[in-house]
C-alpha cells in the first residue's frame, strides 16, 4: 500500500476514534442533562451518526477508486510493457537527477 493510502486509513481510524470518544462522553453525561441538554445531545448524536455514515461511504468510495486505478494500471502495463518500462526509467532518471542536485 502507498503512504497516502495508509495515511488516509489512519485518518479515518482516528476520526472514528474521536467520534466514539464523543459518543462515550455524551453517554456519561446523560444523567446530568436537563430537557434542553437532552435535545442538544440527541441532535449531536444524529449528526455523529450521519458523519460516521459519510466517513464509511467515503472510505468505500476511495477503496473502489483505488481498485479501479490499480486495475487500469495493470491492464495498461500488460498491454504496453515496453512503454511502461520506458516511463518508469524516465521517472527514475528524473528522480535521480533531482536527488543528485541536493
Amino acid at each position: 500500500m502507498s503512504d497516502s493510502t495508509l495515511a488516509k486509513e489512519k485518518l479515518a481510524a482516528d476520526f472514528r476514534s474521536v467520534m466514539d470518544d464523543i459518543d462515550a462522553l455524551m453517554n456519561a453525561t446523560t444523567n446530568k442533562a436537563e430537557s434542553e441538554a437532552s435535545a442538544l445531545r440527541d441532535r449531536i448524536r444524529d449528526r455523529l451518526d450521519s458523519a460516521k455514515e459519510r466517513v464509511v461511504d467515503a472510505q468505500h468510495e476511495a477503496l473502489e477508486r483505488a481498485k479501479k486505478a490499480a486495475g487500469a494500471t495493470d491492464d495498461y502495463v500488460h498491454s504496453h510493457p515496453w512503454q511502461a518500462v520506458g516511463a518508469a526509467a524516465a521517472v527514475g532518471l528524473a528522480l535521480g537527477v533531482l536527488i543528485g542536485r541536493r
